[in-house]
């Protein structure tokens, strides 16, 4: 397998990705990328997401880049973790072709006057306190998706309603782009792999389990007759507060990929439900479902 090619302009990812297609090609193979697009900071999270694009393509690209149009104006977009090194290392371990680590000045030369919108999405859960995050996460993506051109992109369902949000912009807007679902990883106590999990002192990060506990438990209400989504949400939410330093965002039941409310779900309804969390511990916020 050829070195792996780090790129920072839209010429040299373009460059790269035709001689990685060229070569597998060469070898047999359909030169099909698969992409996985991430903020940095990698952990064996964004690796297993690496390592099914492995399995499944003849390139494999990663990108690299804190987008600032996700960040509203209070939030962590300044402080949030970068390693550059780091990622590098994690993605030559995991057979990546191409990484695209491209400066804000690359993917957005100027202010930009065209955004992308999903609308329906986007106003509940992380969209209701985040207002323009999604618009940020939309735009980024499909700039992404016309740079790479990529056959299949992985995402985490940690984030389950970006993947909604994701998969809805790709189906509307005709991307030939295949998403693929990955499931959340988890740290051997429970708590959900995050690149914001840094951010956690130790007395918040002890305290921060009691959001895989909450969700751990819900298998065993669901066996409770007349067990609602309104009940699972209040569960959850009684479960949360037993952990002083918990402030919660939310706690919502939605159907999903809809994400409208699901209050009067009962098991055997037929609709898919996700129960979504966000919770604040200290100045760091986290997600789960």
């Amino acid at each position: 397998r050829s070195e792996m090619i780090v790129a920072t302009t839209s010429e040299q990812l373009r460059d790269a990705l035709a001689d990685g297609k060229k070569a597998a090609k060469g070898r047999g193979g359909k030169g099909e990328v698969g992409l996985v697009p991430t903020m940095g900071y990698l952990h064996e999270g964004h690796a297993s997401l690496l390592q099914r694009a492995r399995r499944e393509n003849d390139v494999v690209a990663l990108s690299i880049f804190v987008n600032p149009l996700q960040f509203g104006p209070n939030e962590d977009f300044a402080r949030y973790p970068r390693d550059a090194e780091r990622d590098l290392a994690i993605a030559r371990k995991e057979g990546t072709d191409v990484v695209f680590m491209p400066d804000v000045s690359v993917m957005y030369p100027r202010p930009s006057q065209t955004t992308v919108s999903v609308s329906g999405l986007t106003e509940s859960l992380c969209g209701a306190s985040r207002p323009g995050h999604f618009d940020g996460v939309a735009t980024v993506v499909s700039k992404l998706f016309h740079l790479f051109d990529p056959d299949r992109a992985y995402f985490g369902m940690k984030d389950a309603q970006q993947v909604a949000v994701v998969r809805q912009m790709t189906d509307d807007l005709n991307f030939r782009v295949r998403i693929v679902p990955c499931p959340t990883l988890r740290e051997p106590d429970g708590l959900a792999m995050s690149s914001r999990n840094v951010y956690l002192s130790p007395e918040e990060r002890e305290q921060a389990l009691v959001l895989s506990r909450a969700l751990g438990r819900v298998d065993g209400w669901l066996a409770e007759p007349g067990i609602t989504g309104a009940r699972l949400q209040e569960r959850i939410v009684d479960t949360i507060g037993t952990a002083p330093l918990a402030v919660v965002d939310y706690v919502e039941a939605v159907t999903y990929p809809g994400l409208l409310p699901a209050g009067d779900w009962q098991p055997g309804d037929g609709t898919p439900l996700l129960l979504a969390l966000a919770v604040k511990f200290g100045r760091t916020r986290l997600i789960d479902n």
